[in-house]
């Protein structure tokens, strides 16, 4: 299952945090994979108010993390963290280790 850092964590919490939707329960961030060609994948991150029905939602250092089922599938032996350069946010993928 993907793990979180607690920096990545506190940057998801402040992004949702700022989002104008007013939403009931646990808003989080959403991860959706898009295949791009032979061998690579991009993935398009929204803010979300709930998870979609098939998400796979992983909770940890209180921040939300929907991942839809390919999102889930690639991102199961990583680590999401993110870097704040200004007012420029950046997220990287470690391996589990």
């Amino acid at each position: 299952m993907l793990a979180i850092t607690e920096n990545a964590a506190e940057v998801i919490q402040s992004i949702v945090g700022s989002s104008p939707e007013e939403a009931p329960g646990e808003p989080g961030l959403r991860i959706v994979a898009r295949p791009e060609g032979e061998q690579r994948t991009a993935f398009e991150l929204t803010i979300a108010a709930i998870p979609a029905e098939d998400d796979e939602v992983v909770e940890e250092h209180g921040a939300h993390v929907f991942l839809d089922p390919e999102a889930a599938s690639y991102l199961e032996d990583k680590v999401l963290d993110a870097r704040v350069e200004g007012d420029q946010v950046g997220f990287a993928l470690l391996e589990q280790g």
